[in-house]
């Protein structure tokens, strides 16, 4: 479960208030666009998920863990349970797609057979498995994509955050990015895509949270196309 109570965050730097007094509550299982414009505050939101920064003011729970009191020692263990899906992909250039999923499982020190199981099954699961010996530069757009979701579901997280999952992707494309987000969704996983992408959201419809201008101006279900 996540939950924002009375959350603001100020930029101690510029001065700018990213949020302002959000109350929000995700609860696990769900499917959840985050939409708004630029600057309305989506990317301090996922910083905050990840604690890469701290709330000015308010409560941040995610996981079980209090991030409000979180210790440092203790960040890693609540970035396992998040998987992020970056807009920029954040591919290694020089391992194929089995090693760049892999790097990921052997930085948390997983069992070498864990990963000769798991590794297979995530590319597989996102459609690569012909692809699993190719380097990033000899895939597209949606496959470099495909690959970065895997990468973050391949340690099993309760949560997956994907930023933007279809801003570099053929629109051809797009249906099938999100509908390999539903079937993670389905599976148990909670989802958080933030998107600019309205026609997908239209399209698949569920919980809409909108941002604007760091405050929560929409927090509905809506109906999709399908």
């Amino acid at each position: 479960m996540i939950e924002f109570n009375d959350v603001s965050v100020t930029y101690s730097s510029t001065g700018v208030d990213a949020l302002n007094n959000i109350n929000l509550t995700i609860n696990d299982g769900d499917f959840v666009f985050v939409v708004g414009e630029s600057g309305a505050g989506k990317s301090t939101l996922i910083k905050l998920l990840q604690k890469e920064i701290d709330a000015t003011a308010g409560q941040v729970s995610v996981n079980g863990f209090n991030l409000t009191k979180l210790r440092r020692g203790r960040v890693p263990m609540l970035r396992r349970t998040i998987g992020v899906v970056f807009q920029d992909y954040r591919l290694i250039p020089t391992m194929t797609v089995y090693e760049n999923i892999a790097f990921v499982m052997k930085c948390i020190d997983a069992p070498k057979k864990y990963i000769k199981k798991r590794v297979p099954y995530v590319i597989g699961l996102v459609g690569l498995s012909h692809k699993a010996s190719s380097l990033p530069e000899e895939l597209s757009g949606g496959e470099q994509q495909r690959v970065a979701l895997a990468r973050a579901l391949v340690n099993d997280p309760q949560l997956l955050i994907a930023d933007e999952p279809t801003a570099n992707v053929d629109p051809a494309l797009k249906y099938g990015i999100f509908e390999l987000l539903k079937g993670i969704n389905a599976c148990g996983t909670t989802v958080i895509v933030v998107t600019h992408d309205l026609d997908n959201v239209v399209h698949f419809g569920g919980r809409i949270i909108r941002l604007d201008a760091g405050n929560v101006t929409i927090d509905k279900v809506v109906g999709g196309d399908e």
